[in-house]
């Protein structure tokens, strides 16, 4: 009864908050947690006639049939290898870029800097490919670039396999790296400036107060960002791939996700389409889990 009294109380309370945040626990029921109710279909031998619950249950047989596929392999080492590369090279850019925006003293140039760099982000993945297509083309800015440098003959970068993993990466991270770089700068301007004097008082230099102050306030931060985007490691953008890459580049551009839309929207094969997504997000529960449980371990930053 006391505590039915105690939340009534804190739901008038904040009814201004529950009332903000209504729409948004509203699309996460109706566009995330509703749809849920059709993983069934990986399970089933789904037939848009008979619906979703009288089509015939096959139990394991897509995922059987996916694993045992012969390009089960080449889209997963794919998907797991750019994941790595722009965690590799991807996560560290936006830090790097937060901490060089932290030491600059002049706030014209430092805000012209930071507009510069989050423009990239507000320009859509369809325009930001085109721009890719045309300057990696034959005739296009960089190739003629390398040959009045080197030389050479223009390359094809975007028909060589051995190319396109460093494509894809190299624009996500020109796209990304300022607007992921707010989130690194707002935590450097909750450090108290108490630290930096006193280790300027002790004689500490730039290269010291950073590697002694800034980066261990950080580091919680940089965990759990980290977390996070290791628990979207299967989760490469389809719209960028398919916009990217050629029959020439299949087998290193090939991914899960491009997979999944080849099956289901262009082969009509649902089930087999849902049985390969329900897998994709289970290894990334796996995942968020696993390296959660080992920052626990490791250090105080955590998730749950």
């Amino acid at each position: 009864m006391k505590t039915g009294i105690r939340l009534k109380k804190h739901i008038i309370r904040f009814k201004y908050l529950y009332i903000m945040i209504f729409p948004v626990l509203l699309y996460y029921a109706i566009f995330m947690y509703v749809p849920m109710n059709g993983l069934q279909i990986a399970f089933k031998d789904y037939r848009p006639s008979m619906g979703v619950l009288r089509s015939p249950f096959i139990g394991l047989r897509h995922f059987t049939s996916f694993f045992s596929s012969f390009y089960f392999t080449r889209i997963l080492r794919n998907t797991l290898l750019i994941s790595f590369y722009d965690i590799l090279f991807g996560f560290p850019a936006p830090i790097i870029l937060a901490l060089i925006l932290n030491q600059l003293r002049g706030i014209w140039f430092k805000r012209t800097v930071q507009t510069i760099t989050y423009l990239p982000h507000f320009v859509s993945t369809v325009i930001i490919c085109g721009m890719m297509v045309d300057f990696l083309s034959r005739n296009g800015w960089v190739n003629a670039l390398l040959s009045q440098i080197t030389g050479i003959e223009p390359i094809l970068f975007l028909q060589r396999p051995d190319w396109f993993r460093s494509i894809f990466v190299g624009s996500g991270i020109w796209q990304e790296l300022g607007w992921g770089s707010i989130i690194y700068l707002s935590a450097l301007s909750s450090i108290n400036e108490e630290f930096y004097e006193a280790a300027r008082i002790d004689g500490a230099s730039r290269w010291q107060q950073l590697w002694n102050i800034t980066l261990p306030c950080l580091m919680s931060t940089i965990i759990i960002m980290l977390i996070l985007r290791v628990g979207r490691v299967m989760n490469v953008s389809s719209e960028k791939v398919l916009l990217l890459y050629t029959p020439n580049t299949y087998e290193t551009a090939d991914v899960i996700s491009t997979f999944v839309y080849r099956k289901g929207l262009l082969e009509s094969n649902y089930g087999y389409a849902t049985a390969v997504g329900l897998f994709n997000a289970v290894i990334n529960f796996v995942m968020l889990v696993s390296v959660n449980s080992l920052s626990k371990k490791v250090s105080e930053s955590s998730l749950w």
